[in-house]
């Protein structure tokens, strides 16, 4: 995987871009392996490819399930935007905004949701998920509940043509799409239907096993030094029956293997064949991934760390991509409530 230096991209106007990208970051931790692989890495490559591109940090969202955690908010927004930035988001090609920022998005919120039927919003996947995954906290709250239908007016307001999705997401951008749908029957061809965008976003494993994540305390900080990626990648289980180097190994049930699928794929097929036959240990194939994310996080690190030494520089870039994005807001809402009967004579 290679790390894309922003300041390096020639500069464009966004109104010569291709159809418009909508998506999100809630700010609940910092950005993990997992993020960089995933939508991060996604989220660059589509900035590249010349996509109209809004990006917006979900500091409301965050509330679905961290709402007792608000005095932590304004840096765990900083530090997401910092690491989106160092990840190689480029805020001369792309609309990088704060949700809150738009004040719009929740009077539309409140508009649409008196549209959406409640069973829409109880048969979302998500919603019974995280209730089972985060169990040992009070999490059962409208805002949870409520979370496909803010998703919908995050994209509809700022006219988001396009939604990044894994082929196993797709079913939960569908209600987005009726929501939308329902409201241009009920009130006229006002808002824009987004489209999937179909995107590889590998399931990166975690130290346990299970998907990466920063609440499982599984997780690669992309700002970790050498000793802690080492001593967490060490942490990582692998195949139960490998015990001993020269027992012959499987690849494909390891998070080892799959991570190293991910970082370092020009020797998969060696560490493919030497893993099965018992020549390569669980000890050396750990110490080579170490090597090879402490060689691919390195660059992102340390731009990291100068981008912190930049006065002011989070705060530039939100308000920068407040005033692209709010105009665009403003005239959606004003389409939204003048087809609805709210609009003054």
């Amino acid at each position: 995987m290679t790390v894309l230096a922003a300041d390096s991209r020639a500069q464009e106007p966004v109104s010569t871009r291709r159809g418009r990208v909508l998506t999100g970051f809630r700010p609940t931790g910092d950005l993990h392996v997992g993020h960089w692989a995933g939508n991060v890495g996604n989220a660059v490559r589509l900035q590249d490819e010349g996509y109209d591109c809004y990006y917006f940090v979900a500091d409301w969202h965050m509330l679905t399930t961290h709402y007792d955690r608000t005095a932590e908010l304004p840096a765990l927004v900083e530090g997401i935007v910092l690491d989106l930035l160092a990840c190689g988001i480029d805020p001369a090609r792309s609309v990088l905004y704060l949700q809150s920022d738009l004040p719009e998005v929740a009077e539309m919120a409140l508009l649409l949701g008196m549209i959406t039927p409640l069973g829409w919003l109880e048969r979302v996947p998500t919603y019974k998920e995280r209730l089972r995954d985060m169990a040992e906290r009070d999490v059962a709250n409208f805002g949870l509940l409520g979370y496909p239908l803010l998703q919908t007016v995050d994209i509809s307001i700022v006219r988001g043509e396009l939604v990044p999705v894994g082929e196993d997401q797709v079913s939960h951008l569908e209600i987005s799409r009726e929501i939308v749908r329902r409201f241009n029957r009920l009130f006229g061809e006002v808002l824009v239907e987004p489209q999937p965008l179909l995107s590889d976003f590998p399931l990166v494993p975690g130290s346990d096993g299970r998907k990466m994540s920063k609440s499982l305390d599984n997780a690669i900080g992309i700002r970790d030094g050498e000793d802690a990626i080492r001593a967490k990648v060490k942490s990582f289980i692998t195949d139960p029956l490998k015990v001993h180097r020269g027992d012959p190994g499987r690849p494909e049930i390891c998070p080892i293997f799959h991570l190293q699928a991910l970082f370092s794929p020009d020797r998969l097929q060696w560490i493919d064949e030497h893993c099965r036959s018992g020549e390569l240990g669980c000890v050396q194939n750990k110490t080579n991934l170490a090597d090879r994310l402490i060689e691919e996080l390195r660059p992102i690190r340390e731009r990291r760390i100068d981008l912190a030494k930049e006065p002011g520089l989070v705060s530039n870039v939100l308000e920068k991509g407040r005033e692209l994005a709010r105009p665009v807001a403003r005239e959606t809402l004003a389409a939204v409530r003048d087809a609805m009967g709210f609009s003054r004579p």
